[in-house]
């Protein structure tokens, strides 16, 4: 998986001048002091040579990684954006979110989102010692894990009373976002209205997908391993 975004970042990215990633380009976070591990320095790096070349990089936070921040930015080159993010283009307007602020149904998830998007926790997270909150990250990713597969399917999903009126409060544009793992192109009918929702697809260790606007309409790309 890391790869193929390293080659995306070193191919497609670069015929881009805009690319927009909605969240959990990492599985966990523990902060931007972390920036100088291994794993991290390498994406930071091709983020920042893609960056430098032109393509402008735009990034919003996950339910895995909402605690990256300035440092992050600064480090490699890339914009932080706060959800919901609109996007005017001169073509159209879209609405960009991660996505989980909208399973509504899933009471547990919520009231853990809220504590860990409060700065009293964050700050508190971020005092500890760096192993400490990575030992901290896997345990909660696991915890995670071990929560999804026992939940009902409808709980990891948008509410849809819920995406209808966050459609409506952003003007009924195009509404992208990923978080479900479920990708697909959804129609809406607002208000009388026709809107269109895109769910990004998952990132695999052979093969990827990412959404490109051409000034016409939105298409699908798949990004595919070199599997000689």
């Amino acid at each position: 998986m890391t790869g193929l975004f390293l080659a995306y970042l070193a191919g497609p990215a670069r015929t881009a001048s805009a690319i927009y990633i909605l969240g959990d380009l990492f599985e966990t976070w523990i902060g931007d002091d972390d920036i100088g591990s291994d794993f991290p320095a390498r994406i930071v790096s091709a983020l920042r040579a893609t960056a430098d070349d032109g393509t402008t990089i735009s990034f919003l936070a996950g339910n895995r990684d909402f605690l990256i921040g300035d440092a992050f930015a600064a480090a490699s080159g890339v914009r932080l954006l706060t959800e919901p993010y609109v996007l005017s283009t001169p073509e159209w307007q879209f609405v960009l979110a991660h996505g989980d602020a909208l399973c509504t149904d899933d009471d547990a998830y919520q009231a853990f989102r809220r504590q860990v998007r409060h700065l009293d926790w964050q700050a508190a997270f971020l005092a500890r010692p760096l192993a400490e909150r990575r030992a901290l990250a896997e345990n909660m990713r696991d915890q995670s894990e071990h929560t999804k597969r026992e939940k009902a399917a409808y709980l990891m999903d948008l509410n849809p009373g819920e995406t209808d009126d966050f459609l409506r409060a952003h003007g009924y544009a195009t509404f992208i976002h990923g978080h479900t793992h479920k990708p697909a192109q959804h129609d809406h009918l607002v208000d009388g209205i026709h809107v269109e929702r895109w769910v990004l697809a998952d990132w695999h260790e052979n093969a990827g997908e990412y959404l490109a606007w051409n000034g016409e309409r939105l298409t699908r790309h798949p990004v595919l391993a070199n599997v000689a």
